[in-house]
């Protein structure tokens, strides 16, 4: 496979135009898991330069909205599509109907436990207590073939199925990044058109951030080269660097257009 580099997105005038970055953020905006300093530099040099940050994650709902009462972001999107949290609301927006909650949560179970007869290996997430929409397990020691096997066994339950650098996720099958960003955007920046926003991911459950036909301009971290042949939809562009570093590329580069 071969990408753009992200100094040829620069160049264009469509780089002068952005307003907001959507963002992953494991993989994305970590080293090594965690934040940085860097990155919290990234996210304000941002601001002065008049852009908004969501970050789109698989991440639970009760992880991310503690996250967005302590970043400086306007928002987040949890479980790959299936809630906002707008920084300075404390309910979230529902991007996925869930009707009956625990109904649906005792079906992701069910699924997860039909997975294992096949996967017995497999482990649930400490998130999941966390979690309202999908239903999450370790993607530590499955590899590409199991992978696979375990998206066709989801679709033959009815289930949809995506994973990341960190987890394998269990979800409706509508559910997905850009399904839930693209409501974000049609809700709270109606002003925007999608040639003003960046997308940034660095694995499969960010391919749906890729795809040209909804954000014109993706951008992979350069880590996002180890899924390279996983990936429905490649990123348009790509940074020099990895992980949070690769963000901070980017960043920079926003923060210094003329």
């Amino acid at each position: 496979m071969t990408f753009t580099p992200l100094s040829e997105l620069v160049a264009t005038d469509a780089f002068h135009n952005l307003r907001l970055v959507a963002t992953d953020m494991d993989g994305t905006l970590t080293h090594n898991g965690k934040f940085t300093v860097d990155l919290l530099q990234a996210f304000a040099d941002l601001a002065t330069a008049g852009i908004e940050v969501i970050i789109v994650t698989g991440r639970s709902a009760g992880w991310v909205s503690g996250l967005t009462n302590y970043l400086p972001i306007a928002g987040a999107i949890a479980e790959n599509g299936g809630l906002f949290y707008q920084s300075d609301r404390e309910t979230p927006l529902a991007l996925t109907a869930i009707p009956h909650v625990t109904s649906h949560r005792t079906k992701l179970a069910q699924c997860f436990q039909q997975l294992q007869t096949e996967f017995p290996q497999i482990h649930e997430s400490s998130d999941n207590c966390f979690r309202i929409t999908d239903w999450t397990f370790d993607v530590f020691g499955l590899n590409p073939v199991q992978l696979q096997k375990l998206v066709e066994l989801c679709q033959n339950i009815g289930w949809g199925f995506t994973y990341s650098n960190v987890q394998c996720h269990i979800k409706p099958i509508e559910q997905n990044k850009a399904t839930g960003l693209l409501q974000v955007l049609h809700t709270y920046y109606p002003q925007l058109n999608l040639e003003q926003v960046a997308t940034v991911g660095d694995s499969p459950n960010d391919a749906s951030l890729f795809d040209p036909s909804k954000f014109p301009l993706s951008v992979g971290v350069s880590n996002v080269l180890h899924y390279a042949n996983q990936l429905v939809h490649q990123p348009m562009y790509m940074t020099n660097a990895p992980e949070v570093q690769g963000f901070c590329e980017l960043a920079q580069s926003l923060s210094k257009r003329k």
